[in-house]
């Protein structure tokens, strides 16, 4: 039998746990994956905030694994190499490691989940010359 070295993690829906993150047009709930596993994954729930509208800006993220599940409303990115991809409810994204991208806009009900690996990430602002 297999010893199971961390608990179990449960998160309910709960709007008081969306707190500001990384872009302040969203909210983010942490499922608390990234505690349990040693930072190694992470797992949150990214919510628009109403009446932000995204701040297109070429970016990219220093992680291994980076997967994008859309709950609610529609999201529309720009990756390097692919072009736009508008995404809406039911629709998801794996963006590989390091690649360039940009958030162009989003809806105002917007709600998705966002698994990394590692939990915890840098992100850099990318070069914006030349065709992506």
């Amino acid at each position: 039998m297999t010893t199971v070295s961390h608990p179990v993690v449960v998160s309910h829906d709960d709007p008081a746990a969306f707190t500001q993150g990384l872009r302040s047009f969203f909210a983010y709930r942490d499922l608390g994956i990234r505690h349990v596993t040693g930072g190694r994954f992470g797992a949150h729930v990214i919510r628009a905030v109403p009446g932000e509208g995204a701040k297109p800006a070429w970016h990219t993220h220093d992680l291994a694994f980076q997967f994008v599940y859309v709950l609610k409303g529609w999201v529309r990115f720009e990756y390097e190499g692919a072009g736009e991809v508008l995404l809406k409810a039911g629709s998801s994204v794996y963006q590989p490691p390091g690649i360039r991208h940009r958030e162009i806009a989003h809806s105002d009900d917007l709600e998705l989940i966002e698994i990394t690996m590692p939990g915890a990430f840098e992100t850099a602002l990318a070069e914006t010359g030349g065709t992506p």
